[in-house]
Order: structure tokens, then sequence, then C-alpha cells
């Protein structure tokens, strides 16, 4: 049996770090989104977990990305939260 944890995957949930831009979110640079992120077009690049750039995969129906510390996560994961 297979059970879902409420929170979200540690590379891209509710983290110290914009997972576009790497940069801490307690910084005013932090919390800008670009453009393409927020037309939800452009994958997450940075894992918010530590901020370490992540391997990212993009695919015809999603993507996956991979922490060196954190794992992978795939988009299709994420459709759970939406």
């Amino acid at each position: 049996m297979v059970t879902h944890s409420p929170e979200m995957p540690a590379p891209v949930g509710a983290g110290a770090y914009n997972v576009y831009t790497g940069i801490e979110t307690g910084d005013v640079a932090g919390t800008a989104v670009p453009t393409a992120a927020q037309l939800g077009l452009e994958p997450p690049r940075f894992c918010a977990a530590c901020g370490r750039r992540m391997i990212v995969q993009v695919r015809p129906d999603g993507w996956w990305a991979k922490c060196s510390r954190h794992g992978v996560v795939d988009s299709s994961d994420l459709d759970l939260y939406r």
C-alpha cells in the first residue's frame, strides 16, 4: 500500500531557497519568480531545501528534477498537490 505525505517533496517544497533562482527566500530578490515559471512553463532548477542546482530533464509530458542530497521529484508526483 502506498501512502502519500501531505507535504511536498523536499526539492520543491516550501524551503529556505527559491526553486527558480537559488536565492534565499528571506532576501527580497529571493521572492522573485521568472515570468515563464509564473506561467507554469519552467521546471524548478534549484533545490528548495539546500539551494543546490538540480539535474533537470524536461519531457513532452512533464519533467523530473534530482537534487544530489534530497532525491528525485517528478512533475507527475506534484499533481496530488494541485
